[in-house]
C-alpha cells in the first residue's frame, strides 16, 4: 500500500507499507485454486470458497486498519485499487481444469477483495488497471511518454530504498485517483 498526498504543489508519499491479505496460519489461503487442485470437485468448491471468503474477510479488515490510520492523521482518502485485467465467468471447475487459470483467478482474488473492501467503507474507487499502467497514466495525467516513470522514480526518492515495481505502480495509481479526486 502507497499513500500519495499533496504539500503545496507537490506530491508526497505519506504511507507505504506491505499489507498481508491472508491470515496468519493460513498460507493455503493465498492460492487457494492451487491449494485445491488435486482435491474431489465438491471439497475443492468448499476451499476455494473458503480461500476467498478469507480474502474478503482480511482486506476489509486491513482497509479499515488504513482507513482509521490514514484518517487519524486528518489526511483525505481519494482511493485507488490496482486492478489486473478482468477475467471470465469461469466456474471453479472450470479454472481448477487449466493450470493458468489458476493464476488468473488467484491474481484477481486479492485485488476484487480490496475493491469490494472499499466499496463497503465508502473509499472512493478509482480502479486503475495494471496492465498498460504507464500509457494509462500517461493519458490520465496528461504527461509525456515516460514523464509517470520519472515522476514515481523522484516521489521515491525522499523515502529511500525499498521502492520496488509493486510500490512504484501502487504510488503511479494513487496519483492518478488523487488527480481525479481533485478534478471533481
Amino acid at each position: 500500500m502507497v499513500a500519495v498526498g499533496t504539500s503545496g504543489n507537490d506530491l508526497q508519499v505519506i504511507d507505504r507499507r506491505r499489507i498481508e491479505l491472508i491470515e496468519d496460519g493460513e498460507l493455503w489461503a493465498k492460492m487457494p485454486y492451487h491449494a485445491a487442485e488435486e482435491l474431489e470437485p465438491e471439497e475443492a468448491e468448499r476451499m476455494v470458497n473458503r480461500g476467498i471468503e478469507s480474502a474478503h474477510r482480511v482486506a476489509a479488515a486491513r482497509m479499515k486498519e488504513a482507513i482509521d490510520r490514514l484518517r487519524g492523521h486528518k489526511y483525505e482518502i481519494a482511493g485507488a485499487v490496482l486492478v489486473p485485467s478482468p477475467m471470465p465467468h469461469w466456474s471453479t471447475g472450470e479454472i481448477l481444469a487449466v493450470h493458468f487459470r489458476m493464476h488468473k483467478a488467484e491474481g484477481v482474488l486479492f485485488p476484487d477483495a480490496l475493491c469490494r473492501a472499499a466499496e463497503a467503507y465508502d473509499v472512493p474507487l478509482a480502479a486503475v488497471p495494471e496492465k498498460g499502467l504507464e500509457e494509462y497514466a500517461e493519458r490520465a495525467l496528461g504527461m509525456p511518454t515516460g514523464g509517470p516513470s520519472k515522476m514515481i522514480a523522484e516521489l521515491g526518492k525522499p523515502i529511500g530504498p525499498p521502492w520496488a515495481k509493486d510500490q512504484r505502480n501502487a504510488a503511479l495509481a494513487a496519483v492518478i485517483a488523487l488527480k481525479r479526486s481533485n478534478e471533481k
